[in-house]
């Protein structure tokens, strides 16, 4: 059944935002996407992202970022690329006619007919992967890019947005001038004024007397 376009969005959306939070160089990331993308063009079906994560290795690329890029063989894709690869490879293998496929086709259906089925798909599969792994690798090194340059620039404006605030609360801390003493230091002063006031008042009395 095919996505409809909001669920494509929705999922290229979150694959490019988790691809370009991880770590590593806008290569590695890329590459590794690549190796994913790549391994979805081989016919050996279940065993993709162990294809990919070696291939991934190999190249130095993003282990993680391999297995997010075979999400390209998914099955949308998989009734394109699995009769393409067979076919591309029996015509390079020169063979005239090719075998009608299953719309069902499984792993045991490949395995179990290695001549007939097997290596046509892995002939053709070799130069379709390699060409699928640089078309990959050029458009996901400009994706990573792009998002780790608008990265590094939201931080920084958030980082001056900081400086900004603490700058603006030092000015006013400053033109507001000391703080005002506490209240109960304030009127310590006047309670002892008040009491000499009286001691004096008192001594005057005695003093008549």
């Amino acid at each position: 059944m095919i996505w409809p376009r909001r669920g494509w969005t929705r999922m290229a959306l979150y694959i490019r935002h988790r691809v370009g939070r991880l770590p590593g160089t806008p290569y590695r990331i890329a590459a590794g996407f690549a190796c994913g993308a790549a391994a979805s063009f081989t016919p050996f079906l279940g065993l993709h992202f162990v294809i990919a994560a070696l291939a991934a290795l190999a190249l130095r690329g993003n282990v993680v970022a391999s297995a997010f890029g075979t999400v390209v063989g998914n099955p949308v894709t998989f009734p394109i690329i699995l009769p393409w690869i067979y076919t591309f490879g029996r015509t390079l293998l020169g063979f005239e006619t090719a075998a009608e496929l299953p719309e069902d086709l499984s792993f045991s259906f490949i395995f179990d007919r290695p001549l007939e089925i097997l290596w046509p798909m892995a002939v053709g599969g070799l130069p379709t992967a390699i060409v699928a792994w640089l078309i990959t690798y050029l458009i996901m090194h400009r994706v990573v890019s792009g998002y780790q340059k608008a990265q590094r620039r939201r931080r920084l404006r958030k980082k001056l947005r900081r400086r900004a605030r603490a700058r603006r609360r030092a000015a006013r801390e400053a033109a507001s001038g000391p703080p005002s003493p506490e209240p109960a230091e304030a009127e310590a002063p006047a309670q002892e004024e008040r009491g000499e006031d009286r001691n004096d008042a008192i001594f005057a009395t005695r003093g008549q007397h």
